[in-house]
């Protein structure tokens, strides 16, 4: 419930409207919180709830959502954008693909302080945030 407010603020501190469309699709988000779903993977889930919602609203209710800084879009190389939604954190967590079976597993560990740091002194230049990705085989796609 304290995340829905959260986001719900985000949207009306610019002047965007929570439509049954938008809300049943940050319901599927909040619902899902790691499983970096595709705009088609959303879709599905949304319409179990609202059935008679277009994919393209779904389309655009993501675009809406990135530039509300809502959502954050996610590209792992597999032909399609997957969605999280985004938290008010310095650092987003990182992300393991692995190749085989696609799956996306989540990590948090950031070591990547210091190195940051060293960036912004060498180059002045202030760093807000970064993504990682490693890309490898999962335990179970290895001992296939």
């Amino acid at each position: 419930m304290r995340k829905m407010k959260f986001f719900e603020d985000k949207l009306r501190n610019r002047e965007v409207k929570l439509t049954p469309q938008r809300k049943a699709t940050l319901d599927v988000l909040l619902e899902n919180p790691s499983r970096h779903m595709s705009t088609e993977e959303i879709y599905a889930l949304v319409k179990k709830k609202f059935p008679e919602i277009g994919l393209a609203t779904i389309y655009r209710t993501l675009q809406l959502f990135d530039e509300c800084d809502i959502i954050k879009k996610l590209n792992f190389g597999d032909g399609c954008y997957r969605y999280e939604l985004s938290e008010d954190e310095k650092h987003q967590h990182h992300h393991l693909v692995c190749l085989k079976c696609g799956q996306v597993y989540e990590f948090d560990d950031d070591l990547l302080e210091e190195l940051e740091h060293q960036i912004e002194t060498k180059n002045e230049f202030k760093i807000i945030d970064h993504m990682v990705k490693f890309l490898g085989y999962c335990k179970k796609c290895q001992g296939s």
